[in-house]
Protein backbone atom coordinates (compact mmCIF):
# COMPACT_ATOMS: atom_id res chain seq x y z
CA UNK A 1 0.00 0.00 0.00
CA UNK A 2 1.21 3.48 -0.91
CA UNK A 3 -1.29 5.89 0.67
CA UNK A 4 -1.90 9.25 -0.97
CA UNK A 5 -3.53 10.34 2.28
CA UNK A 6 -1.52 9.78 5.44
CA UNK A 7 -0.95 11.26 8.87
CA UNK A 8 -3.16 12.76 11.56
CA UNK A 9 -6.68 13.75 10.46
CA UNK A 10 -8.73 15.00 13.42
CA UNK A 11 -12.51 14.74 13.23
CA UNK A 12 -13.74 18.27 13.87
CA UNK A 13 -16.56 18.90 16.36
CA UNK A 14 -19.64 20.95 15.56
CA UNK A 15 -19.75 23.86 18.01
CA UNK A 16 -23.20 24.86 19.27
CA UNK A 17 -24.30 27.93 21.18
CA UNK A 18 -26.15 27.48 24.44
CA UNK A 19 -29.47 27.52 22.55
CA UNK A 20 -28.34 24.59 20.37
CA UNK A 21 -27.71 26.60 17.20
CA UNK A 22 -24.43 26.21 15.33
CA UNK A 23 -21.72 28.74 16.15
CA UNK A 24 -19.89 29.31 12.87
CA UNK A 25 -17.25 31.54 14.46
CA UNK A 26 -16.34 28.72 16.85
CA UNK A 27 -16.23 26.30 13.91
CA UNK A 28 -13.76 28.55 12.08
CA UNK A 29 -11.67 28.69 15.26
CA UNK A 30 -11.56 24.87 15.40
CA UNK A 31 -10.48 24.70 11.77
CA UNK A 32 -7.71 27.21 12.41
CA UNK A 33 -6.62 25.27 15.50
CA UNK A 34 -6.35 22.02 13.52
CA UNK A 35 -4.17 23.69 10.89
CA UNK A 36 -1.97 25.43 13.47
CA UNK A 37 -1.62 22.09 15.28
CA UNK A 38 0.11 20.61 12.23
CA UNK A 39 -2.71 18.27 11.22
CA UNK A 40 -2.19 16.54 7.88
CA UNK A 41 -5.89 16.89 7.05
CA UNK A 42 -9.31 17.10 8.68
CA UNK A 43 -12.49 15.02 8.72
CA UNK A 44 -16.01 16.47 8.87
CA UNK A 45 -18.72 15.59 9.71
CA UNK A 46 -18.23 12.35 11.63
CA UNK A 47 -19.51 10.67 14.75
CA UNK A 48 -17.40 13.07 16.85
CA UNK A 49 -19.11 15.96 14.99
CA UNK A 50 -22.54 14.87 16.31
CA UNK A 51 -23.45 14.29 12.68
CA UNK A 52 -26.64 12.45 13.60
CA UNK A 53 -28.02 15.71 15.09
CA UNK A 54 -27.35 17.85 12.01
CA UNK A 55 -30.03 18.70 9.48
CA UNK A 56 -29.24 18.27 5.79
CA UNK A 57 -29.01 22.05 5.41
CA UNK A 58 -26.69 22.42 8.40
CA UNK A 59 -24.49 19.63 7.14
CA UNK A 60 -24.14 21.18 3.70
CA UNK A 61 -23.48 24.69 5.02
CA UNK A 62 -20.83 23.45 7.44
CA UNK A 63 -18.98 21.48 4.75
CA UNK A 64 -18.94 24.52 2.46
CA UNK A 65 -17.70 26.72 5.30
CA UNK A 66 -14.96 24.20 6.04
CA UNK A 67 -13.82 24.13 2.42
CA UNK A 68 -13.79 27.92 2.21
CA UNK A 69 -11.71 28.24 5.37
CA UNK A 70 -9.25 25.47 4.47
CA UNK A 71 -8.72 26.98 1.05
CA UNK A 72 -6.86 23.92 -0.21
CA UNK A 73 -4.15 24.11 2.46
CA UNK A 74 -4.72 20.56 3.75
CA UNK A 75 -6.90 17.67 2.54
CA UNK A 76 -10.52 17.34 3.66
CA UNK A 77 -12.30 14.03 4.12
CA UNK A 78 -16.04 14.61 4.06
CA UNK A 79 -18.24 12.36 6.15
CA UNK A 80 -20.87 11.07 3.74
CA UNK A 81 -22.51 8.33 5.79
CA UNK A 82 -26.22 7.63 5.47
CA UNK A 83 -28.10 4.31 5.49
CA UNK A 84 -30.04 5.60 2.47
CA UNK A 85 -27.68 5.24 -0.52
CA UNK A 86 -29.38 8.11 -2.34
CA UNK A 87 -28.63 10.45 0.57
CA UNK A 88 -25.06 9.15 0.81
CA UNK A 89 -24.59 9.89 -2.90
CA UNK A 90 -25.70 13.49 -2.30
CA UNK A 91 -23.09 13.86 0.42
CA UNK A 92 -20.46 12.33 -1.86
CA UNK A 93 -21.42 14.74 -4.65
CA UNK A 94 -20.91 17.63 -2.22
CA UNK A 95 -17.52 16.21 -1.27
CA UNK A 96 -16.51 16.13 -4.94
CA UNK A 97 -17.87 19.65 -5.48
CA UNK A 98 -15.74 21.19 -2.71
CA UNK A 99 -12.62 19.29 -3.81
CA UNK A 100 -12.44 16.83 -0.93
CA UNK A 101 -9.71 14.21 -0.95
CA UNK A 102 -12.20 11.46 -0.03
CA UNK A 103 -15.73 10.80 1.19
CA UNK A 104 -16.09 8.52 4.22
CA UNK A 105 -19.10 6.20 4.51
CA UNK A 106 -19.96 3.91 7.42
CA UNK A 107 -20.87 0.31 6.56
CA UNK A 108 -24.54 0.41 7.68
CA UNK A 109 -25.58 -1.40 10.84
CA UNK A 110 -28.87 -2.49 9.27
CA UNK A 111 -27.08 -4.59 6.64
CA UNK A 112 -25.09 -6.44 9.28
CA UNK A 113 -22.27 -8.76 8.26
CA UNK A 114 -23.83 -9.70 4.94
CA UNK A 115 -20.98 -9.04 2.50
CA UNK A 116 -23.25 -9.25 -0.54
CA UNK A 117 -25.64 -6.62 0.84
CA UNK A 118 -22.81 -4.34 1.99
CA UNK A 119 -21.17 -4.67 -1.43
CA UNK A 120 -24.44 -3.81 -3.16
CA UNK A 121 -24.87 -0.79 -0.90
CA UNK A 122 -21.36 0.56 -1.55
CA UNK A 123 -21.68 -0.15 -5.27
CA UNK A 124 -24.85 1.95 -5.34
CA UNK A 125 -23.32 4.66 -3.15
CA UNK A 126 -20.20 4.90 -5.31
CA UNK A 127 -22.07 5.07 -8.62
CA UNK A 128 -20.83 8.15 -10.44
CA UNK A 129 -18.61 9.23 -7.55
CA UNK A 130 -15.91 11.70 -8.55
CA UNK A 131 -14.03 11.33 -5.28
CA UNK A 132 -12.41 8.30 -3.60
CA UNK A 133 -14.51 6.48 -1.01
CA UNK A 134 -13.31 5.53 2.47
CA UNK A 135 -15.17 2.62 4.06
CA UNK A 136 -15.59 3.31 7.78
CA UNK A 137 -15.88 0.08 9.77
CA UNK A 138 -17.56 1.17 13.02
CA UNK A 139 -18.47 -1.28 15.79
CA UNK A 140 -22.12 -2.12 16.37
CA UNK A 141 -24.57 -0.50 16.95
CA UNK A 142 -23.29 2.60 15.10
CA UNK A 143 -21.93 0.54 12.21
CA UNK A 144 -21.97 -3.03 11.00
CA UNK A 145 -18.83 -4.08 12.84
CA UNK A 146 -17.53 -6.09 9.88
CA UNK A 147 -14.75 -8.59 10.39
CA UNK A 148 -11.47 -7.60 8.70
CA UNK A 149 -12.06 -10.17 5.99
CA UNK A 150 -15.62 -8.94 5.38
CA UNK A 151 -14.53 -5.30 5.18
CA UNK A 152 -11.72 -6.26 2.79
CA UNK A 153 -14.12 -8.25 0.61
CA UNK A 154 -16.38 -5.21 0.23
CA UNK A 155 -13.45 -2.89 -0.47
CA UNK A 156 -11.96 -5.28 -3.02
CA UNK A 157 -15.31 -5.56 -4.82
CA UNK A 158 -15.91 -1.81 -5.14
CA UNK A 159 -13.10 -0.02 -7.06
CA UNK A 160 -14.12 3.40 -5.74
CA UNK A 161 -13.18 2.35 -2.19
CA UNK A 162 -9.55 3.45 -1.88
CA UNK A 163 -9.29 3.71 1.92
CA UNK A 164 -10.64 2.02 5.02
CA UNK A 165 -11.04 3.43 8.52
CA UNK A 166 -10.87 0.46 10.91
CA UNK A 167 -12.40 0.98 14.37
CA UNK A 168 -13.48 -2.48 15.54
CA UNK A 169 -11.34 -3.83 18.39
CA UNK A 170 -8.83 -5.32 18.62
CA UNK A 171 -7.97 -2.63 16.09
CA UNK A 172 -4.31 -3.55 15.61
CA UNK A 173 -4.98 -7.22 14.94
CA UNK A 174 -7.81 -6.33 12.60
CA UNK A 175 -5.60 -3.94 10.67
CA UNK A 176 -3.01 -6.70 10.16
CA UNK A 177 -5.65 -9.19 9.03
CA UNK A 178 -7.19 -6.67 6.66
CA UNK A 179 -3.87 -5.69 5.10
CA UNK A 180 -3.22 -9.37 4.35
CA UNK A 181 -6.31 -9.71 2.11
CA UNK A 182 -6.84 -6.24 0.61
CA UNK A 183 -6.14 -5.70 -3.08
CA UNK A 184 -3.64 -3.10 -4.27
CA UNK A 185 -6.56 -0.82 -5.25
CA UNK A 186 -6.92 0.11 -1.57
CA UNK A 187 -4.26 2.71 -0.78
CA UNK A 188 -4.34 2.73 3.00
CA UNK A 189 -6.05 1.93 6.28
CA UNK A 190 -6.57 4.58 8.94
CA UNK A 191 -7.07 3.93 12.62
CA UNK A 192 -9.79 5.57 14.65
CA UNK A 193 -11.24 4.68 18.06
CA UNK A 194 -10.18 8.07 19.41
CA UNK A 195 -6.47 7.42 18.90
CA UNK A 196 -6.37 5.08 21.89
CA UNK A 197 -4.52 2.35 19.94
CA UNK A 198 -2.47 4.58 17.67
CA UNK A 199 0.98 3.17 18.44
CA UNK A 200 -0.07 -0.40 17.71
CA UNK A 201 -1.87 0.72 14.55
CA UNK A 202 1.11 2.69 13.24
CA UNK A 203 3.46 -0.20 13.99
CA UNK A 204 1.20 -2.45 11.92
CA UNK A 205 1.27 -0.16 8.90
CA UNK A 206 -1.66 2.22 9.39
CA UNK A 207 -1.63 5.19 7.05
CA UNK A 208 -2.59 7.41 9.96
CA UNK A 209 -5.21 8.16 12.57
CA UNK A 210 -8.54 9.99 12.84
CA UNK A 211 -9.12 10.92 16.49
CA UNK A 212 -11.20 13.74 17.96
CA UNK A 213 -9.72 17.24 17.78
CA UNK A 214 -8.94 18.35 21.32
CA UNK A 215 -5.36 17.00 21.21
CA UNK A 216 -4.74 17.66 17.51
CA UNK A 217 -1.27 19.08 18.16
CA UNK A 218 -0.16 16.09 20.25
CA UNK A 219 -1.51 13.62 17.68
CA UNK A 220 0.20 15.44 14.81
CA UNK A 221 3.51 15.52 16.69
CA UNK A 222 3.16 11.84 17.61
CA UNK A 223 2.45 10.68 14.06
CA UNK A 224 5.18 12.84 12.58
CA UNK A 225 7.70 11.55 15.14
CA UNK A 226 6.77 7.96 14.31
CA UNK A 227 7.02 8.61 10.58
CA UNK A 228 10.50 10.09 11.10
CA UNK A 229 11.62 7.01 13.02
CA UNK A 230 11.54 8.70 16.43
CA UNK A 231 9.50 5.96 18.05
CA UNK A 232 10.62 6.79 21.59
CA UNK A 233 9.29 10.34 21.23
CA UNK A 234 6.05 9.04 19.77
CA UNK A 235 5.61 6.62 22.68
CA UNK A 236 6.24 9.40 25.20
CA UNK A 237 3.53 11.51 23.61
CA UNK A 238 1.21 8.52 23.52
CA UNK A 239 1.74 7.79 27.20
CA UNK A 240 1.10 11.42 28.11
CA UNK A 241 -2.12 11.63 26.08
CA UNK A 242 -3.67 8.24 26.86
CA UNK A 243 -5.27 9.15 30.23
CA UNK A 244 -7.07 12.02 28.49
CA UNK A 245 -8.15 9.74 25.66
CA UNK A 246 -9.58 7.24 28.14
CA UNK A 247 -11.54 10.08 29.77
CA UNK A 248 -12.75 11.15 26.33
CA UNK A 249 -13.98 7.61 25.62
CA UNK A 250 -16.60 8.09 28.36
CA UNK A 251 -17.61 11.73 27.92
CA UNK A 252 -16.99 12.02 24.18
CA UNK A 253 -18.06 15.42 22.80
CA UNK A 254 -18.48 16.91 26.28
CA UNK A 255 -14.80 16.30 26.97
CA UNK A 256 -13.63 17.38 23.51
CA UNK A 257 -15.47 20.69 23.67
CA UNK A 258 -14.54 21.44 27.27
CA UNK A 259 -10.85 20.88 26.58
CA UNK A 260 -11.04 23.05 23.46
CA UNK A 261 -12.74 25.74 25.53
CA UNK A 262 -9.99 25.59 28.14
CA UNK A 263 -7.40 25.80 25.39
CA UNK A 264 -8.93 29.03 24.13
CA UNK A 265 -10.38 27.58 20.93
CA UNK A 266 -14.13 27.39 21.67
CA UNK A 267 -16.42 29.79 23.49
CA UNK A 268 -19.35 27.36 23.75
CA UNK A 269 -19.54 23.72 24.84
CA UNK A 270 -23.19 22.80 24.25
CA UNK A 271 -23.66 19.19 23.10
CA UNK A 272 -26.73 18.08 21.16
CA UNK A 273 -25.88 14.37 21.23
CA UNK A 274 -26.88 12.04 24.04
CA UNK A 275 -24.34 10.82 26.55
CA UNK A 276 -23.03 11.29 30.10
CA UNK A 277 -22.23 14.78 31.36
CA UNK A 278 -19.61 15.90 33.87
CA UNK A 279 -20.25 16.18 37.57
CA UNK A 280 -18.00 18.06 40.01
CA UNK A 281 -15.73 15.05 40.49
CA UNK A 282 -15.27 14.62 36.76
CA UNK A 283 -14.27 18.26 36.41
CA UNK A 284 -11.66 17.85 39.13
CA UNK A 285 -10.30 14.76 37.37
CA UNK A 286 -10.13 16.59 34.05
CA UNK A 287 -8.24 19.42 35.78
CA UNK A 288 -5.68 16.90 36.99
CA UNK A 289 -5.37 15.09 33.67
CA UNK A 290 -4.76 18.33 31.81
CA UNK A 291 -2.19 19.45 34.35
CA UNK A 292 -0.32 16.17 33.98
CA UNK A 293 -0.40 16.36 30.16
CA UNK A 294 1.42 19.70 29.85
CA UNK A 295 3.81 19.26 26.93
CA UNK A 296 5.70 21.63 24.63
CA UNK A 297 3.50 20.38 21.79
CA UNK A 298 0.35 21.81 23.39
CA UNK A 299 -0.33 25.10 21.63
CA UNK A 300 -2.28 26.71 24.46
CA UNK A 301 -2.13 25.79 28.12
CA UNK A 302 -5.52 24.87 29.59
CA UNK A 303 -6.99 27.32 32.09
Amino acid sequence: MTPTLAGSFPVLPTPFRDDGSIDEDDFVAVIDFAIKAGSDGVVYPGVASEVETLSAAERTRQVRLLADRIGGRIPIIVGASDPDPAQARRHIALAAEIGAAAAMVIAPFALGNDVAQQTAYFTEVAAGANVPIMLQNQPKPVGAGLTPEEAAAVANAVPAIQYVKEETPPCGQHLTRMRAVLDDSVKGIFGGAGGRYIMDEMARGAAGTMPAAELADIHAALVHAFQAGHVETARRLYSASLPLLNFQAVFRMHMTKEVLRRRGVLKHVFVRAKGPKFDAGDRRELDQLLAEAQLPYMLNAPV
